[in-house]
């Protein structure tokens, strides 16, 4: 997708200063981390994850229900757009994720864009 940059990461910066959680994003950067696959305790579904440094190099961890959305095939220095909810742990780390459809239509669905294709 031409443009990927143009996206930036403004949306992303405002809810972390802001210190809005959730709060829902749209942000632009490349992946920092080959994906992980896991078992979310809370859910037992399975998700993915990866790291995404944005223009501004928030460091940022993008988490996606592989049980829910498609998986993504994503790789260390691809540029991706994401759209999900922020959240942040209770480390350094900020998280987003529903970057997949809401199959019960009662959240508003993400997705992640990588190599032109979008995934949600």
């Amino acid at each position: 997708m031409d443009g990927i940059g143009a996206f930036g990461d403004g949306q992303l910066r405002s809810a972390v200063a802001a210190q809005r959680k959730p709060s829902e994003v749209t942000f632009s950067g490349t992946v920092t981390s080959e994906p992980l696959f896991f078992h979310s305790r809370r859910s037992g579904l399975t998700h993915e994850a990866f790291d995404v440094s944005p223009p501004s190099g928030l460091r940022t961890q993008v988490v996606e229900n592989v049980d829910v959305g498609p998986r993504v095939p994503v790789h260390r220095g691809d540029s991706v757009v994401v759209r999900g909810e922020y959240v942040r742990d209770a480390g350094e780390t900020h998280i987003v994720h529903w970057t997949h459809h809401d199959p019960d239509g009662r959240h508003v669905g993400g997705f992640i864009v990588d190599d032109g294709r979008r995934y949600a």
